[in-house]
């Protein structure tokens, strides 16, 4: 099983908010975001692992400004750790408002998912190459989240 970069599974996923996005505030729904968010992240991890993907866990998410109806959402998205069967992916949304050309960063989210052989049982990844001081860095800092995670979980 080769190895991939970091780049090699990146995407950006862009949506204009519409009014069914919203409250009748024009405030667009942090449920639609995490959508967005979640959606975004399962495209990385299939574009790495090449098989079914499926959202095990998200471990933080962070809204920090509110976006609006007639926002272009921007859903940027990477892996940051990569497992046996397991894949850490971290996605950054930003906001622009299409008229000023303002942008925001106006939420961040890390998700862990798992790929799935035909039998729904995890299967094996390919590994994953860090090319800029900037991933390495995401990969030191998503090592330290994993362990939290499995302390967590298993009461270590």
């Amino acid at each position: 099983m080769n190895e991939k970069t970091v780049t090699d599974s990146r995407v950006i996923v862009s949506q204009v908010m519409q009014p069914a996005d919203a409250n009748p505030a024009g405030n667009v729904h942090g449920g639609t975001i995490m959508k967005l968010i979640d959606n975004a992240a399962g495209v990385v991890a299939f574009r790495h692992s090449r098989c079914n993907s499926v959202t095990a866990s998200v471990d933080q998410i962070d809204f920090h400004y509110p976006a609006f109806i007639g926002d272009l959402l921007l859903v940027k998205a990477c892996l940051n750790l990569v497992g046996k069967t397991s894949m850490e992916i971290g996605a950054r949304v930003e906001s622009e408002n299409l008229l000023t050309g303002e942008t925001r960063h106006i939420a961040s989210a890390y998700l862990t998912f798992v790929s799935l052989d035909d039998n729904l049982k995890p299967v094996r990844v390919p590994g994953l190459i860090f090319e800029t001081e900037k991933e390495k860095r995401r990969n030191q800092d998503a090592q330290a989240r994993r362990k939290i995670r499995l302390a967590e979980k298993y009461g270590k």
